[in-house]
């Protein structure tokens, strides 16, 4: 399903544009007027992402950022990190 965070289903909203005109009467206008109210869409921020599954594969997912910064989906290891063998680390002196 496009258009639908795959984690928390968050999905398009509706919602009014408002157009206004005029100068906030703090900067020493009249105050600022309603001159047209017309509906739109508020879209999720969708990102195309690799997640790792709990079977230890990759999966891509479709995934609103607000998912992504809380941690709500763990983003798949591209490449291990380096590691040493303790033969290795006795010979580099540690």
């Amino acid at each position: 399903m496009a258009g639908v965070c795959e984690v928390c289903g968050k999905r398009s909203r509706m919602g009014n544009s408002v157009e206004t005109r005029g100068k906030a009467k703090y900067l020493g206008g009249v105050g600022t007027k309603v001159t047209g109210i017309s509906r739109r869409q508020f879209r999720p921020n969708l990102q195309r992402v690799k997640v790792s599954s709990p079977g230890g594969g990759a999966r891509t997912a479709r995934v609103c950022t607000q998912c992504l910064r809380s941690g709500a989906v763990r983003k798949a290891v591209k490449r291990p990190p380096f590691k040493l063998t303790p033969a290795d680390a006795q010979k580099s002196g540690g």
